[in-house]
């Protein structure tokens, strides 16, 4: 796996000789890098992990100085490419293999061999800043990729998010390069009176003809933390009318409007007011559907009525536009 200069090989470390006998010690490990497309020995190694004694028990083998967890062991080492070997062509490639070899520096050949793209990599992205808006977490960045890219090659930025108290980070979004100075992404996945840390890769992408592309990425931006705070208001309600209903009966008006549509709606205000008088807030309790009917009225005035919305958290929108009715 490649990360901007660095490139981190697994592999399985021997249980057995080539004689079939249990492994009790083992030598160090050659790390082997080429730009050949095959190699057929080590050559002069670049690396190298260090040797690790292996102890055995009557029931099972212990791995090498680590917990076992079965058979196969894992073990890695960080080869960090030099700077003159990366390319901007996408053909260029380093083959990667390891040795294992036994105390006596004696090994049976290499292991089987990875190829890993040589292309240079943008450097880590700057100016990583966070926003909090009614939309989500806005984050926007510098765009460092080349204005003219090799053939082949374009550039992506992926975003990562990590919740506080999480060890491991998601990805949440990717945004073309293009040719804009600076780069914004809207994170509106989020969920609110949470902490955030934000992070944005960089990644070249070599196009290969009738296979999947491949992706390098670069180095990390470094994480911007954001606390997403709930201060911002539900849409004004729209569609309200005012009806009059009387003839026979205790006279009332009736109030209807369209329902918001935000997703933590608590509930409505209604407020009510008489020519160039103040705004008065009839409901005590928030009202939980898009209707009100006013029963306390009086023949011969006209009434001036507007809704407010409210959410879970006691954001409060702005009152609609007036509708009136007279009470005849």
């Amino acid at each position: 796996m490649r990360r901007g200069n660095d490139v981190t090989l697994t592999w399985t470390i021997p249980t057995v000789t080539t004689d079939r006998q249990r492994i009790r010690s083992l030598g160090p490990t050659q790390i082997c890098r080429g730009l050949q497309p095959e190699m057929t020995a080590c050559g002069t190694a670049v690396g190298e992990a260090p040797a690790e004694t292996v102890a055995n028990t009557p029931k099972k083998k212990k791995s090498l100085g680590k917990k076992n967890t079965g058979p196969k062991v894992p073990e890695s080492y960080t080869d960090v490419v030099p700077r003159t070997l990366l390319r901007d062509n996408p053909d260029a490639y380093a083959t990667y293999a390891v040795e294992v070899l036994n105390p006596e520096h004696r090994g049976a050949g290499i292991s089987n061999q990875v190829r890993v793209s040589l292309v240079r990599t943008l450097p880590a992205p700057v100016d990583l800043a966070a926003n909090v808006t009614s939309r989500g977490v806005v984050l926007s960045w510098a765009n460092q990729a080349p204005a003219q890219p090799q053939p082949l090659l374009h550039y992506i930025y992926q975003v990562y998010r990590r919740q506080e108290g999480d060890t491991r980070s998601t990805q949440v979004g990717e945004v073309p390069a293009g040719s804009e100075p600076t780069l914004t992404f809207t994170d509106s996945t989020i969920e609110w009176q949470q902490s955030y840390e934000y992070h944005v890769d960089a990644v070249t992408v070599i196009a290969q003809e009738n296979k999947p592309a491949v992706e390098v990425s670069g180095e990390d931006s470094p994480e911007v933390k954001v606390f997403a705070d709930d201060i911002f208001p539900p849409a004004v309600p729209t569609g309200l009318q005012a009806v009059y209903s009387g003839p026979g009966q205790q006279p009332f008006i009736d109030l209807i409007w369209a329902p918001d549509t935000d997703a933590d709606i608590a509930g409505y205000n209604v407020y009510r007011h008489e020519d160039n008088a103040q705004p008065i807030k009839l409901n005590s309790e928030l009202i939980k559907t898009p209707a009100y009917r006013d029963t306390n009225v009086v023949p011969g005035k006209t009434y001036f009525y507007s809704i407010s919305a409210v959410d879970i958290r006691g954001n409060e929108s702005s009152r609609s536009e007036d509708v009136s009715e007279t009470v005849p």
